[in-house]
């Protein structure tokens, strides 16, 4: 079977051409099939820790522990939005890329960087707040300060990952790396911040409205 590639350095405009990768359109179907297994894994991981942090708080002794205030939820809705937000500018980033409107893309693109960094800023500033002025830790606070610390800080960890895997995308779409019709990259990085997105839903219901 003859498979069509793309010469080296090739951009949009060749794809225009209706010239697709043909290897890529054969394998896109499978990626997609283990990118979605491993949002799954990562869906399974965090709801472990979810279900097990509910099981502790509902075991009888009252909720949040003596000693310990509750949380800001004022502040934590304004950095949801500013999560959530990203969200938006993401799809629209992806949207754009596949109208062929590289413009618009890179807006977007770097508004929802700029956006994840704005968020993980502010959840840098809640936990200095919670260790230096609510003496909160993770070690010291017990089940409620191992728990908010454990799952805050794996979703900031994925956050974390996405900028950066964010960024590398935009400097690979810059450099032609993918074109209207070849793009699953960007694809990727969008599930993969939805996904981080839904899991804040959870977290910010857990630990701040209930």
């Amino acid at each position: 079977m003859a498979v069509a590639t793309l010469p080296h350095g090739a951009t949009a405009g060749h794809a225009d051409h209706g010239e697709v990768d043909q290897l890529y359109v054969e394998t896109r179907a499978l990626r997609l099939q283990g990118f979605l297994l491993f949002l799954i894994s990562d869906c399974v991981l965090f709801s472990s820790f979810i279900f097990a942090y509910l099981y502790m708080r509902n075991s009888g002794q009252s909720w949040p522990p003596p000693g310990i205030n509750h949380l800001d939820v004022a502040f934590a809705a304004l950095n949801s939005v500013v999560l959530f937000g990203s969200g938006a500018t993401m799809h629209y980033a992806l949207e754009n890329w596949k109208h062929n409107n590289f413009g618009r893309y890179a807006f977007f693109m770097i508004a929802t960087i700029v956006l994840g960094i704005l968020f993980l800023s502010g959840q840098a500033y809640e936990y200095t707040n919670l260790y230096f002025k609510e003496h909160v830790s993770w070690a010291g606070s017990g089940i409620f300060g191992a728990s908010f610390f454990t799952l805050t800080g794996m979703h900031g960890f994925h956050v974390t990952v996405g900028v950066i895997y964010l960024t590398v995308l935009f400097l690979q779409s810059v450099h032609g790396v993918y074109t209207k019709d070849k793009y699953f990259g960007l694809t990727a990085g969008t599930l993969y911040w939805h996904f981080v997105d839904v899991i804040w839903v959870a977290l910010f219901t857990i630990f701040y409205l209930i």
